[in-house]
């Protein structure tokens, strides 16, 4: 423990020395060092590490994550296949934060048994750092139970396995019964009545790590950069990857969702190899989807959450739509370096060139700041452009700002363009620090709360003078508990 303090570890990407200035400016405002620490670790952490909760249908799994996130939130219902999406939450346990992925039930009509079922967990598993698997303890371990061990022992991935349904003493022998399974020691629980979720989730502590694994190459570690293309189906993302790839890697064909599954394909340009991770497109609505085009949606959401850049695809030829910029909002909110690519620019003429740049203007505004390239995956025209853009994004995307050149920056902007007046008080940002990057994290410490529209000034003025293009911004802000006046 000492080494990681004194290494600087404990304050996120902060050194000693200028996380010592920070605390000292921090208590000449007033904040004490636990306020302090709590919005950095808020605003710092980066990804949260993810729990996966799988098992087959009705089991309990919605159940048990309404009792792990302490809330009634999860679709629960008794009958199996409920759940579809899968569905995300925040959670904390023993001062620890995690995600938790509730999972849905798998297709059985539709893709058959042991795929279906490798469709759904396959999925859950890539994308968490461990996983909860659920059994329903009065039935006992069965084929498809059994169908999803061999898909957990494949992973790796830590596993804590949980005997749901034990209300009493009668059903622990019920659990006991589960460690024929081969997964270590059956945890018995009633996630309905939370018999036991406690020792569960201590188990569940201990499985997942401090922060999720890198699954991204990092430039220092010298691993390919990940570069998703994502988009509409049949927007040409197979046909990029090839163009790019200077070879017919993948099918194109002109049926919608040819591609499946992702496809990683590892692809030099410029003397730097990058791995392309060819996408299934995204249809309009996940929980309306059957088979295997739901499981393709997932799977290019597990995608996008293993990408450092997303390059989104758009056809320029069609108006932009609202799936367009539901993908950008999936994409920006996984926090992802992005490009923005309109593909098919070889076919427009200039009327149909005049209004599509209003449409960018008006449509995809939320992310004016991403690199644009005007493509064609058929004809290969400007092809060269979309590597200089990816560097770009992921220039922007790591790029940090020293403390004390961000406080000069605040100081600034605070003296020429105050927070309006509201209530006969002016909130006003103290000081502020930079608390990550992948993408880049702020926290600001403030004496009173800040505007939507005043957040969004703040992003502005810290694009126009540090860059960070191609790259969402978060910005959180603390402010400052009232005191109580000492008699």
């Amino acid at each position: 423990m000492n080494d990681q303090i004194h290494s600087g570890d404990e304050h996120g990407e902060l050194g000693d020395a200028e996380y010592a200035e920070f605390m000292e400016l921090a208590a000449q405002e007033g904040f004490d060092a636990e306020e302090i620490a709590g919005a950095l670790d808020e605003a710092g952490h980066g990804p949260l590490p993810r729990l996966a909760v799988v098992g087959r249908p009705n089991v309990g799994k919605s159940t048990l994550v309404n009792r792990i996130i302490g809330r009634r939130e999860a679709v629960v219902q008794d009958k199996p296949g409920v759940t579809r999406d899968r569905v995300t939450y925040e959670a904390e346990w023993a001062g620890r934060r995690f995600k938790v992925v509730d999972t849905g039930g798998w297709e059985q009509d539709v893709l058959g048994l042991d795929a279906s079922v490798a469709a759904q967990a396959e999925y859950a598993i890539e994308a968490s750092d461990a996983v909860v698997f659920v059994v329903d303890a009065t039935v006992g371990a069965t084929d498809t139970d059994e169908a999803v061990v061999k898909l957990l022992r494949r992973s790796g991935k830590p596993v804590v396995l949980c005997a749901n349904k034990v209300d009493g003493q009668s059903g622990e022998a019920d659990a006991a019964a589960l460690w024929s399974l081969g997964l270590g020691e059956p945890h018995p629980i009633s996630a309905l009545h939370g018999r036991g979720t406690g020792d569960m989730l201590d188990a569940v502590l201990e499985a997942l790590p401090d922060a999720p694994a890198q699954t991204f190459g990092a430039a220092g570690a010298g691993g390919p950069r990940r570069i998703a293309l994502i988009g509409r189906p049949n927007v040409g993302k197979s046909s990029l990857l090839n163009k790019v790839a200077n070879e017919e890697r993948v099918v194109v064909n002109e049926l919608a969702g040819t591609t499946r599954d992702p496809v990683d394909e590892l692809i030099e340009l410029g003397g730097v190899t990058w791995k392309f991770i060819d996408t299934a497109g995204i249809r309009r609505r996940v929980h309306l989807q059957e088979g295997a085009d739901y499981y393709a949606s997932l799977r290019t959401a597990a995608a996008v959450e293993k990408a450092e850049v997303a390059v989104i695809l758009i056809d320029s030829s069609e108006s932009i739509s609202v799936q367009d910029q539901r993908i950008i909002t999936m994409a920006v909110d996984a926090g992802r370096a992005i490009v923005l690519a309109m593909n098919k620019w070889d076919t427009l003429d200039e009327e149909r060139r005049y209004y599509l740049e209003r449409e960018i203007e008006t449509e995809l505004g939320q992310i004016a700041w991403a690199p644009r390239v005007n493509v064609s995956a058929r004809t290969g025209r400007h092809m060269e452009k979309l590597v200089p853009a990816i560097e770009t994004a992921l220039a922007g995307w790591e790029t940090r700002v020293p403390t004390g050149r961000l406080n000069a920056f605040l100081g600034e902007i605070v003296a020429s363009h105050p927070h309006p007046i509201r209530g006969g008080k002016q909130p006003r940002i103290l000081f502020g620090t930079q608390a990550g990057t992948k993408p880049p994290r702020f926290v600001l410490f403030a004496s009173g709360f800040l505007e939507a529209g005043y957040r969004r000034f703040v992003e502005r003025r810290l694009r126009e003078e540090f860059g960070f293009e191609g790259t969402p911004i978060h910005i959180s802000v603390r402010v400052r508990e009232k005191r109580g006046r000492k008699k």
